[in-house]
């Protein structure tokens, strides 16, 4: 069994698959999740259940961070049974969740006088690159912390990197997800448009996955629109969110405001969808 002592706070449909490659890595893995019924599966695979982040900390050496936003951060790490309510000292606490570079500044710059580590380490990849340990994680923060922990970081995914000071994971993922949020609305849009010419959604798929600009997403998204399956891997909720974050930071181009408008709109009815729900925006 690997010896460092792992923990882990966030059991969504990324945290779950991403803390079970750690378990059957041997890693010894200690979970907390605010809704208790999302930590079963990880107790059946041999974790241990912490009752508060306050209780967590104080039992592990590497702490892993995957939860929805910048509010439930300063909740984990700010509450009355939160980690700065714990001893972190020599602490490596890496957030891999989808936040603003701000939050990560902020906690780090807490932490580092804490005596501890922070890194951001965001992940590139959705539910099945998850499942089959093939993510991509940008990491943010000092280079010694990252070796210590890049080994952990490889058991989830295909590749880690380390682009710079904290924030700038971050900033990297907040880039890829607007890119998302294009190319998801162009997908449906050229999909509504083929249609409009007579063009089954199928063969344009078929078309689309043989030539020059095939790619896994378009694959996985086009299942989806033929199926008319928008149980979410990725919820349309989260695509609004990274880009209002990615505008805080300066995303200010044409596409990205025309993608948050729709997206925004599109919340409203199919929010908890998964993203490619979009479609039914665009169509009207």
């Amino acid at each position: 069994m690997n010896t460092t002592k792992i923990g882990w706070i966030g059991l969504g449909n990324m945290g779950i698959p991403m803390a079970g490659q750690l378990v059957n890595a041997d890693y010894k893995v200690t979970v907390y999740n605010r809704s208790k019924d999302k930590e079963a599966s990880l107790k059946e695979m041999g974790a241990s259940v912490a009752g508060t982040p306050k209780d967590l900390i104080s039992e592990i050496d590497v702490l892993v961070l995957m939860v929805s936003d910048d509010a439930a951060i300063e909740q984990i790490f700010n509450s009355e049974d939160g980690l700065f309510s714990a001893d972190i000292s020599g602490k490596v606490i890496i957030n891999m969740s989808t936040v603003s570079p701000a939050i990560s500044k902020e906690m780090a710059a807490l932490c580092r006088d804490k005596g501890a580590q922070y890194l951001d380490a965001p992940v590139s990849g959705s539910v099945k690159q998850a499942e089959t340990a093939q993510l991509v994680v940008m990491v943010g923060g000092d280079e010694t912390a990252f070796g210590q922990v890049k080994p952990i970081l490889e058991k989830m995914g295909k590749m880690a990197v380390r682009l710079g000071d904290v924030g700038s994971g971050n900033g990297a993922k907040l880039a890829i997800n607007s890119l998302l949020a294009l190319y998801t609305q162009g997908l449906a849009e050229t999909v509504l448009f083929a249609n409009q010419q007579g063009i089954k959604t199928e063969d344009l798929l078929n078309l689309l996955n043989n030539g020059a600009i095939a790619n896994v997403f378009t694959k996985i998204k086009g299942d989806a629109i033929i199926a008319g399956n928008y149980k979410p891997a990725f919820a349309l909720k989260h695509i609004v969110k990274d880009l209002n974050l990615a505008k805080a930071i300066g995303l200010d181009s044409p596409l990205a405001k025309t993608a948050l408008n729709t997206f925004e709109a599109a919340s409203f009815k199919y929010g908890e969808e998964d993203l490619i729900a979009v479609i039914k925006e665009v169509k009207g």
